[in-house]
């Protein structure tokens, strides 16, 4: 039977190439294995603190590895990175169990002679063999940075240069931490004071977001029940917060491109007290299949699917309201798709950035006089938020920002009312992700 390492193992495997999602491979594996509670519980977590600290741990495996470790092939390194993870970061699994399962791997996956070599590297590391601070004095800042927190140093460099030290260090420890569980209460079905009153849930550790309806847990089992019967939908608040920016009126005719997975879909439709029409379009049949059934649990009949590319598809009317939640590096939600870090590279923020101006320009068309537009990224970039919204007014006279607004929260609209914008920095409000949304309207010229 398969062991709870070896799990892990190939699930890290498995993301060594392609865009494969942490959360949903590791979900399937654990689909198809007999692991009990505890041995699922670690191969999850060995998964996530791997891909966290994956250059951190290389960095230290190539102290004691006498090889090139950049040439080693993939299943070895990863086969270290796990003994080395269990080592310096889990204090309930002995030095020698880690050890010991890890030669166990190596046998299997790469023979006995890598077996030996696992065996003597992995020997060599202890807490107290690790003098990280004291390797690091003689590299720059960034780099020092990049390694500690175990980031690529691109990056690194990009967030000091645009929000200084203080700040990209905040960024940088809130996405090692294990992110918190945004809920949402469906207004349609319940209410704070109704959810809490279920015996099963009014004990459970929960806190305020600052948004109505939103709250944040470690605890997801407990509350997924509600989910499950549509009394919640899963939903990290920063996401809520482009809603709110749109604002959509009861009864009006709302357009939401790139709509999967839907949670901004259905969480408008909510604020639309379920009346009017929301039009979800995404280029994926499947993941509009998920919007339908999340829509039906949750009570809601205003949204309708359609499987098209935002850039060319034209409604049959004017919608009065447009939510343009755009493709993008995703560099604000790290701390929640560890595996991420290590796929983007400036050349796919380039590419982005193209994809994102054409789907503004498109939207721009669709929209009639006095209509709102609102352009959203789970981004920290510049180049896809603040600079793509400049280019884009530039380019387009017709538009102007509009103001945030009062349905927004104080604490996300102070100073920045007038430029109708908002912007999240991960560890910057506690158990929110780093996103940017822009509120524009279109006006006679």
């Amino acid at each position: 039977m398969i062991t709870a390492r070896e799990l892990a193992l190939q699930v890290l495997q498995s993301l060594e190439t392609g865009s494969h999602r942490s959360d949903q491979v590791l979900h399937r594996a654990l689909q198809h294995t007999a692991l009990n509670r505890i041995d699922r519980a670690l191969s999850t977590g060995l998964v996530n603190g791997v891909l966290r600290y994956r250059l951190q741990l290389d960095f230290i495996i190539g102290r004691f590895y006498h090889h090139n470790l950049q040439k080693a092939a993939p299943v070895l390194k990863n086969i270290l990175r796990l003994g080395v993870y269990q080592i310096l970061f889990l204090d309930k699994v002995p030095d020698w169990a880690a050890v010991n399962e890890c030669v166990k791997l190596a046998r299997k996956y790469k023979g006995e002679r890598m077996s030996k070599l696992v065996n003597g590297v992995l020997r060599k590391i202890t807490p107290e063999s690790v003098h990280l601070d004291e390797w690091l004095k003689q590299k720059g800042v960034e780099e020092q940075l990049s390694v500690k927190y175990s980031h690529p140093l691109w990056l690194v460099e990009r967030w000091t240069a645009v929000y200084g030290r203080e700040k990209s260090e905040s960024i940088l420890v809130y996405n090692n931490q294990f992110p918190l569980f945004g809920f949402r209460i469906n207004r349609l079905k319940s209410s704070a004071e109704e959810l809490f009153s279920d015996i099963s849930i009014a004990d459970v550790s929960h806190e305020k977001s600052g948004i109505a309806n939103v709250f944040l847990s470690k605890d997801f089992p407990t509350f997924e029940p509600a989910v499950t019967d549509g009394r919640l939908t899963v939903q990290n608040p920063t996401q809520a917060l482009a809603c709110l920016l749109l604002k959509p009126a009861p009864g009006s005719n709302v357009l939401d491109l790139c709509a999967a997975p839907g949670g901004k879909a259905t969480f408008m439709a909510e604020l639309m007290e379920n009346s009017g029409r929301i039009t979800a379009v995404d280029r994926y049949e499947q993941k509009l299949a998920k919007i339908e059934d999340h829509a039906k649990a949750l009570g809601i009949t205003i949204i309708s699917t359609l499987a098209a590319d935002a850039r060319y598809f034209t409604p049959e009317t004017r919608p009065d309201s447009i939510l343009l939640d755009a493709p993008c590096t995703g560099s604000g939600v790290l701390g929640r798709r560890a595996e991420l870090r290590w796929k983007l590279n400036p050349e796919i923020l380039q590419e982005l950035q193209i994809l994102q101006a054409e789907l503004l320009d498109h939207a721009a068309e669709l929209l009639g006089e006095e209509g709102i537009l609102v352009y959203a990224t789970c981004s920290i970039e510049p180049e896809e938020n603040s600079m793509q919204i400049e280019a884009f007014l530039r380019k387009h006279p017709d538009f102007i920002v509009d103001p945030v607004g009062e349905n927004v929260p104080e604490q996300f609209r102070q100073g920045k009312e007038g430029n109708g914008t908002i912007l999240t920095l991960p560890g910057e409000h506690p158990g929110f992700d780093g996103g940017f949304c822009q509120r524009l309207r279109k006006v006679r010229r």
